[in-house]
């Protein structure tokens, strides 16, 4: 009797134990990107030392990483039998597999062993993160019953690295790599040639080792910054082909491939200031020190052809990646213009000018890597005068190249600056390191979608993917890498991965909390910005409210109304909040009992034109819609360093017409507003608005001083009674000669609008 209330009660208390466990190794379940399909069946796994693996030579490289992966991460030894099994499965797709955890056993299948990787990549997530660093020492691990079947979206899944202004160090490329094959990215785009530095050897030319990969000082501070100061110090160095090799080589590992870029014709100061003979004028120039875009341009001659393909040759023999990247991008054509040479050139091949003498450029280094095998991706510049025959296109300046691109049949990545850019800022705080300028939140990267609207389903199959860039003008450190990178590389490898039906950026954010503490085993310096409050104005029927918000679950949000830092003793927040006044919101993120991340603030400046009816006669850029043309009126003013954010309006190019409706007769003592003037980012103020007020339309101008000042306001005074305002705003018009974007239209951006 004794003997069955105590087999009771220990079945009862194991029904209870598994119970709980089943929940929380259901809640444990969260891989990053998220997979196709995925099921959480009964049950679990248990992971111990009578655990064993079974694979063939096909699957080689998956089954020993992840064999490494466990025994360098805890306690556990693998036996000699198949409870781990590797299966081929040629129905599925090269990237594809299953993943299968039984109670018994765990099943991969896959048809490669690219795909068995990214299988070993999803197992890994179901292990503690302790693993990461070798400190698991518990002598089992629970893994939830779980069938994962899954495949990419996009073939082509990159990240970017630009080593020309900052270098980094080889151990750190690894890592960097490490990183992209851990998300089932598969491309890493080494950009290796600028005008400040030369970072590759290239044992025919020494003086690009010894002369090019050296710069005599470095920009301290940002470019737009007045005057100019520099450290005084010589900076540089190259990666050895050794270096090389044994970078790809890793790679290769990880199923990672590398495409080296080797920028020409522009972006080549440093190698013309080792080999003048390749410049148009033959004159000494040094290599740059500071940012931007410089005249130095490779001249279209034979000589200069033969440096390239002898270059060409030897980046070849390290890399044996598809393609060869040449960059293309910001080639100014003003040395071009003044050579007799290149002239002459355009003559005789009958070219219709500079632009079309680039497109001729570009073919003939794609003709000779195309005769080695090999073929070339660009920046969109490449589709000015002409595309080359073979040439895929990386669009950054937007959407417009990689449309017009997909258009004409060549294939196209992804990486525009309102979405891929990883260098600008990722939060409003006032802390943020140093950046170019820019506003690309993690929720951004999360909302792009790499098949642009305007492309037809034929279309669409010529974007292979997409890729994040880091570009170092303002990043010194690893340290500062890895925070510019994540974890906005975690979004990108969902944007490229996972399905666009099965994409909720709630749902994220929960996985993305979840990663924290394997980015933290890894020891990787993430940017933690998830406990931040999204901040609205809301304007309907009940008023003005200010609505707060943040998607980590189960935490509250404190806030006051008068500047002071909020506490765990402050107002809870529980529904939008009345605005009858202008207001300084403070609020922040509590859990029970401490604050979590940094201080929400947002000054409300409740002017005479806040919430009232305002039309523009042009929508904002989709890359910059901020908040609509309400966000002009809504009583926020922007960021004073991040253009991109929520309250800056952004135009490409367009004259731009404004009418702010203000519902009734209001006396009117100025009209103030500003517009960025980051010019190191094509950003120019206009150089005059015209105004006017009620029936008489646009009857003045206020003239803009050109000054170099990244915010440039303007003050309009006035002592009218009026019911609408109207505001003119020309655009500056095409960057000229000798600044970074020549060429190109200029962008507007435009700020609020400050009715007294």
């Amino acid at each position: 009797m004794h003997y069955k209330k105590t087999l009771l009660i220990l079945v009862f208390i194991s029904f209870l134990f598994n119970c709980k466990n089943e929940e929380k190794i259901s809640s444990e379940v969260l891989i990053i990107p998220q997979p196709s399909e995925q099921t959480i069946n009964k049950g679990s796994f248990i992971l111990n030392d009578s655990t064993g693996i079974q694979y063939d030579d096909a699957f080689k490289i998956s089954a020993e990483f992840l064999k490494t992966y466990i025994e360098e991460g805890g306690n556990l030894r693998f036996q000699e039998n198949n409870t781990i099994s590797f299966i081929k499965d040629d129905s599925l797709t090269n990237e594809g597999y299953i993943l299968e955890v039984l109670p018994k056993n765990i099943k991969i299948k896959a048809k490669t062993d690219q795909g068995a990787f990214y299988a070993a990549q999803s197992l890994r997530q179901l292990l503690p993160p302790e693993f990461e660093n070798g400190s698991f020492q518990d002598e089992e691990v629970i893994i939830p019953c779980t069938t994962i079947k899954d495949e990419p979206e996009f073939t082509y899944r990159g990240m970017h690295l630009d080593v020309g202004r900052h270098m980094f160090s080889v151990d750190f490329i690894k890592k960097y790599i490490d990183a992209l094959a851990m998300l089932k990215m598969n491309t890493f785009h080494w950009h290796l040639t600028e005008d400040q530095g030369w970072r590759i050897e290239i044992k025919k030319y020494p003086k690009l080792q010894e002369i090019a990969a050296f710069r005599n000082e470095t920009l301290v501070g940002h470019y737009s910054d007045q005057p100019h100061k520099f450290d005084g110090k010589t900076y540089g160095g190259f990666y050895t082909q050794e270096e090389v090799k044994d970078v790809v080589a890793y790679a290769k590992r990880r199923f990672v491939t590398v495409i080296p870029e080797i920028e020409l014709p522009g972006h080549a100061q440093a190698a013309i200031a080792a080999y003048p003979e390749l410049g148009c004028t033959g004159e000494q120039v040094e290599v740059v020190t500071k940012w931007g875009v410089y005249e130095e341009i490779y001249c279209p001659k034979e000589e200069t052809f033969t440096f390239l393909e002898n270059v060409l040759d030897e980046v070849l023999a390290l890399f044996p990646s598809k393609y060869i990247h040449i960059g293309g991008d910001e080639a100014p054509k003003t040395r071009w213009k003044n050579c007799d040479h290149c002239q002459a050139l355009i003559k005789k091949e009958g070219l219709k000018d500079e632009h079309e003498l680039q497109s001729y450029f570009i073919s003939r280094i794609e003709a000779y890597l195309n005769s080695k095998g090999r073929q070339i991706i660009g920046w969109d510049e490449i589709l000015e005068g002409g595309l080359a025959p073979n040439a895929t296109v990386m669009s950054w300046r937007g959407i417009n190249g990689a449309i017009e691109a997909a258009k004409q049949h060549h294939n196209v990545i992804m990486t525009p600056t309102s979405h891929c850019y990883f260098d600008y800022y990722q939060s409003e705080n006032e802390d943020e390191p140093i950046a170019i300028g820019g506003f690309l939140p993690l929720e951004k990267v999360y909302s792009f979608n790499p098949i642009p609207d305007e492309l037809n389903e034929e279309e669409s199959k010529y974007v292979l993917g997409a890729q994040g860039n880091i570009w170092t003008e303002y990043i010194k450190t690893s340290e500062h890498i890895e925070y510019m990178a994540f974890p906005r590389i975690l979004a990108m490898s969902e944007v490229v991965w996972s399905k666009q039906e099965n994409k909720n950026y709630a749902d994220f954010v929960k996985r993305v909390e979840n990663f924290h503490e394997r980015l933290d085993a890894l020891n990787i310096n993430y940017a933690n910005h998830l406990y931040e409050i999204e901040g609205d104005l809301l304007s309907d029927n009940n008023g003005l409210r200010y609505q707060l918000q943040t998607l980590t679950d189960r935490k509250t949000i404190r806030f006051t109304l008068d500047g002071s830092e909020p506490t765990v003793n402050s107002e809870a927040y529980t529904k939008p909040i009345p605005i009858t006044e202008s207001v300084s919101i403070k609020a922040s993120v509590f859990n029970s009992d401490k604050k979590l991340g940094t201080t929400f603030s947002q000054d409300i400046n409740l002017h005479k034109a806040v919430g009232k009816k305002i039309t523009i006669n042009k929508e904002p850029h989709k890359s910059y819609p901020g908040s609509g043309a309400e966000g002009l009126v809504n009583g926020i003013s922007g960021s004073d360093s991040r253009y991109g954010d929520k309250e800056w309006l952004g135009f490409w190019g367009e004259d731009i017409e404004i009418i702010i409706d203000l519902g009734e007769e209001t006396d009117i003592t100025s009209v103030k507003t500003r517009f960025h003037n980051g010019q190191g980012q094509w950003i120019y103020a206009p150089k005059a608005i015209e105004f006017g007020f009620d029936a008489h339309g646009v009857d003045s101008k206020a003239k803009i001083p050109e000054v170099f000042d990244k915010m440039l306001p303007v003050i309009i005074k006035a002592d009218v009674s009026s019911r609408y305002i109207y505001l003119k705003i020309p655009n500056y018009g095409i960057i000229p000669e000798g600044k970074q974007g020549a060429g190109n239209k200029a962008w507007t951006f435009i700020d609020e609008i400050i009715v007294n």
